[in-house]
């Protein structure tokens, strides 16, 4: 938590001032370090919220991140670092619609999340390489990663992010032609949605509905 690092921090202070523990300060930097990684992250994150609900660039977004990313791979944390990376791949594929951009940085991210054992980074790195790969044409590719990323958040029972998985799979499922199978993936993820309270999400499947028809 960044309160028991703050605090840690500040014992580690007076170790290097009152008691000549010089390594103490290496420690300390190390806490405000983690603190100010997380921090980062978290403004970066709404940030991106604020975009997708007005669709203007904040450029700190990927200042953030970038900052999140340095800090968390300076200090070991591959879970952390895991994260900042698929966030900076959804900011240059969702924000500046550049897939060519966002593809390394969320194969690092895919990389980094199963090395750290992170789950719920996984289904939204596997989700967005499903994207990146749907856009490239390569459907197959597309809805592997996208049933990927379904199971992965059934296993977590992230209700919100099922539905919008299921969402995404009922896409790629129509676009290869099975168009029934795609109806029923929406009405499940309709449904998974309403019992979540994913009122977003909804926002979602009813702007996909005419698609699907």
């Amino acid at each position: 938590m960044a309160d028991e690092r703050l605090t840690a921090a500040r014992d580690l202070y007076e170790k290097a001032v009152f008691f000549a523990d010089t390594e103490a300060l290496t420690a300390a930097n190390n806490q405000l370090d983690e603190v100010e990684a997380d921090l980062a992250l978290a403004r970066g994150r709404l940030l991106h919220a604020r975009f997708l609900a007005d669709r203007a660039e904040d450029p700190n977004e990927l200042v953030q991140f970038e900052r999140a990313a340095t800090l968390y791979g300076r200090l070991g944390n591959t879970r952390g670092e895991a994260e900042a990376c698929f966030w900076i791949g959804a900011f240059h594929q969702v924000v500046r619609q550049d897939g060519d951009a966002a593809l390394p940085w969320l194969r690092k991210a895919y990389e980094l999340a199963e090395r750290a054992n992170d789950p719920l980074t996984l289904s939204y790195a596997a989700r967005h390489l499903g994207f990146h790969a749907m856009e490239a044409g390569d459907l197959t590719t597309a809805r592997e990663l996208l049933e990927e990323s379904l199971q992965l958040r059934r296993k977590l029972d992230f209700r919100p992010g099922v539905a919008a998985a299921l969402l995404a799979l009922a896409d790629v499922t129509s676009r290869v032609g099975e168009k029934e199978k795609a109806r029923e993936l929406l009405a499940e993820a309709e449904a998974e949605a309403t019992a979540s309270g994913a009122k977003g999400v909804l926002s979602w499947i009813e702007q996909a509905r005419a698609d699907f028809s």
